[in-house]
């Protein structure tokens, strides 16, 4: 017995419980917002210990990097990305994210086809992306505004 697009998507309805917009956007904005300040207190940090303004621009991200991909090899991470949504994935953090959740995933397989194979797996197509556009970029800037 076939069903047809109308049947299933009563089915997909009823199955799904709505989703709280407010709610979820509110904690998204909060989490999000959590983050980035968090990225601001490490700056004011490494300025007062006497970094240089190129030295902090560097190692707010670097540093909220290394502190995703402990709490995502930790499972913590996850646990916040569930509350949180898209607070978490909007900055540097759900990069970090989607390097360390597949490596962990496939460290089983071993460190070089588990690991290394596939920790660009979701992150590898942004890479590539970015690198082709400041190229493409680099060309056009060279070409017509230099």
């Amino acid at each position: 017995m076939a069903i047809t697009g109308g049947e299933y998507e009563k089915m997909a309805k009823k199955a799904s419980p709505p989703s709280n917009k407010i709610k979820n956007g509110s904690l998204a904005f909060l989490i999000g917002g959590l983050i980035c300040a968090l990225g601001e207190g490490f700056g004011i940090i490494y300025e007062k210990i006497g970094m240089d303004a190129d030295d902090v621009k560097t190692l707010i991200p670097v540093t909220l990097i290394v502190i995703t991909a402990f709490l995502t090899a930790f499972g913590v991470f996850d646990k916040i990305a569930y509350y949180a949504g898209a607070g978490t994935v909007v900055p540097i953090t759900g990069f970090a994210n989607s390097v360390v959740s597949p490596a962990m995933e496939y460290q089983s397989e071993g460190r070089i086809l588990g690991t290394g194979a596939n920790m660009f797996k979701i992150a590898g197509p942004v890479l590539v992306y970015g690198s082709a556009s400041a190229v493409l970029y680099g060309v056009v800037y060279y070409i017509f505004l230099r």
